[in-house]
C-alpha cells in the first residue's frame, strides 16, 4: 500500500490549538531507509540486534482534538551488527488507516470523542473504532507483535512490514495489554485485556509455541484502567486502582476519573489460576502506569514501580497532573494476608526498565526515566537514572537542558556474566539542533555517559515503548 505524503504544515501544530502536536510530536513525513548511520564514539562489538521503538505519526489531520495516545502507530529500528548501525521505520499499516488512505482524509475520531463512529460505508470491515497500534512491541514464539491496549495485537515482520492484526487462531477476541510478560525460561507470553465499558479483566497466557491456552475472566468493582502488571516464577499479580472508566463523561471532561473512594488492591493468583484462586490484599489508594519487576520468595512477594499518589491523566493539558509517579516497592505476605508499600526515592519518573531476561525473579538493577531540569511537563524526561539495590547506589546521566531523553532498553551483552553486563539504549532528542541520536550507555557505568551516539538521518518524534532484540 503506498502512503501519501503528509507535507510540512499539513497538521495544525500551533501550540494553543493541538499540544500533542507541538514540537517533537509534530509527526515526521515519509519513510526511509538509511545504511551505515553516522555514530560519534565506538559501537560495542558485543551490540548485535536491534532497538525498535513504536509511537503515534498521525498521517492526517485529526478530527477535532487530538491526543498522543490517538496517533497511527509508527516503528524506528536501529539494527546494529557490532560495526555499524542502520535505520528504517515503517507506519503500522492497520486496517483502520488504509480505510483513511483510500479516502484521502482522517474519518475516525480520537479519544476526545471515540464513540463518534465512522459510517461504515467509509470504514467497510475496518471496525468502529481504529486499532492505531502505537504503544509497544514484542517478539515472542517467532512474530513480532504491535501492540495497543484497547484492541487486538498487530503483527508486523522483522523488517517492519504490516501483517494484521493477530487474534491467536480466534481465541482472543478483545483487547490485549501492551505490556504483556514474558518468561525467559519458560517461553510463555502472560497477558490481559480490560474493558472501558464492563467491570472485568481477562487474564490469559500464551505457551511457548504461540497458543493462547488459557483464558480467565476476573470481576472488578467498576472499568479500571489497567496498563501493567507483573509476573513471579508461580504468580500473577494485578494492581486494581480507582483510575475508573465513566464515558458518560465524553464531550464534559476526561472519560477516566480518580476515584480514591474505590480502594486500590493488589490480587494475586497462580499463573495458571482461576478466578476462584485469586486473592485480593487491600492498600493505600495509588497508581502504578509501570512496573519494574516481581519476584517470590517462600510467602512474600515483592514488586516495584513507578507509584502515582493523585493520577490525573486527562485528554487535555489543563486536565494533567505534572506530578511524577515515585519509585515504590510493594510487598505481599501470603502467609499473613497482609501487604503494603515503601517509597523507595524521592526522584520522580516513569518508563521502569530492567533486563527482560530476569523478569520474574529478583532483579538488582533497575533504570528509569526522570526529571532533573526545571520547568518541565509530566513525561518529558532529560535524565537516565540506574539504581543499585544492593548497594543503594543511584547513578544519573543527563543530556542537558535542551535534550530529551525516551525509554531505556537493555541490550545484555552476550558474553557477559553479570547482571548488569550490557548497554542502555535511549533514542534522545535534542530541541537545540532538532535532531535525535539513539545512545548507547554502558549498564555498569551510566554516569559515564553514552559510548556511543548514532545520529539518526532525522529527528524521531516522542513516543512511547522500545525493545532490543537480539541477533538470531
Amino acid at each position: 500500500m503506498s502512503l501519501p505524503t503528509l507535507l510540512s504544515g499539513h497538521v495544525a501544530t500551533a501550540a494553543d490549538d493541538q499540544p500533542d502536536l507541538a514540537g517533537n510530536l509534530f509527526p515526521v513525513a515519509d519513510e526511509l531507509d538509511v545504511a551505515d548511520l553516522a555514530v560519534t564514539g565506538h559501537l560495542p562489538p558485543g551490540l548485535r540486534g536491534a532497538f525498535v521503538r513504536n509511537g503515534p505519526n498521525p498521517l492526517f489531520d485529526p478530527l477535532g482534538r487530538y491526543h498522543m495516545f490517538d496517533g497511527d502507530g509508527m516503528l524506528h529500528r536501529i539494527a546494529f551488527d557490532g560495526r555499524r548501525a542502520t535505520y528504517r521505520n515503517r507506519w503500522i499499516r492497520s486496517r483502520g488507516l488504509q480505510a483513511e488512505v483510500a479516502l484521502g482524509r482522517a474519518v475516525y475520531p480520537g479519544l476526545s470523542n471515540v464513540l463518534d463512529f465512522p459510517d461504515r460505508s467509509l470504514v467497510g470491515d475496518a471496525g468502529p473504532v481504529k486499532n492505531p497500534a502505537n504503544t509497544h512491541i514484542v517478539r515472542h514464539a517467532d512474530r513480532y507483535l504491535a501492540l495497543w491496549e484497547g484492541g487486538l495485537p498487530t503483527e508486523v515482520t522483522a523488517e517492519l512490514e504490516t501483517v494484521g492484526e493477530h487474534d491467536f487462531g480466534g481465541r482472543l477476541r478483545g483487547a490485549m495489554t501492551a505490556h504483556p510478560r514474558l518468561d525467559p525460561r519458560t517461553g510463555e507470553m502472560f497477558a490481559f485485556g480490560y474493558s472501558v465499558f464492563e467491570p472485568i479483566l481477562t487474564y490469559f497466557v500464551v505457551d511457548a509455541a504461540g497458543e493462547l491456552v488459557h483464558q480467565v475472566r476476573l470481576e472488578l468493582p467498576a472499568p479500571v484502567m489497567m496498563h501493567d502488571f507483573v509476573i513471579t516464577e508461580h504468580h500473577a499479580v494485578f494492581l486494581d486502582s480507582p483510575i475508573v472508566f465513566d464515558l458518560s463523561l465524553l464531550g464534559s471532561g476526561s472519560m477516566v476519573e480518580w476515584r480514591p473512594e474505590n480502594g486500590t488492591r493488589l490480587g494475586v493468583m497462580p499463573r495458571l489460576g482461576g478466578a476462584d484462586d485469586i486473592r485480593w490484599f487491600e492498600i493505600d489508594p495509588g497508581h502504578v502506569q509501570h512496573f519494574w519487576n516481581g519476584w517470590a520468595e517462600g510467602d512474600r512477594i515483592e514488586l516495584s514501580g513507578t507509584r502515582f499518589d493523585h493520577p490525573e491523566f486527562g485528554l487535555s493539558e489543563a486536565e494533567r497532573d505534572p506530578r511524577p509517579a515515585l519509585p515504590t516497592r510493594f510487598w505481599i505476605d501470603l502467609a499473613a494476608g497482609e501487604a503494603g508499600w515503601e517509597q523507595l526515592d524521592d526522584l520522580g519518573g516513569d518508563f521502569a526498565r530492567i533486563d527482560d531476561e530476569r523478569t520474574g525473579v529478583r532483579t538488582r538493577f533497575h533504570y528509569l526515566s526522570s526529571v532533573l531540569g526545571e520547568g518541565r511537563t509530566m513525561g518529558d524526561f532529560d535524565t537516565i537514572v540506574r539504581y543499585d539495590d544492593a548497594t543503594g547506589e543511584r547513578q544519573l546521566w543527563t543530556a542537558g537542558p535542551t535534550g530529551h531523553v525516551g525509554e531505556s532498553v537493555f541490550a545484555p551483552d552476550a558474553d557477559g556474566t553479570a547482571e548488569d553486563d550490557g548497554w542502555l539504549i535511549n533514542a534522545v532528542y535534542d530541541d537545540a539542533t532538532g535532531q535525535t541520536d539513539v545512545c548507547v550507555l554502558d549498564a555498569r557505568d551510566v554516569a559515564a555517559g553514552p559510548v556511543a551516539r548514532v545520529h539518526l538521518p532525522r529527528r524521531m518524534p516522542f513516543g512511547f515503548h522500545a525493545n532490543w532484540f537480539a541477533a538470531s
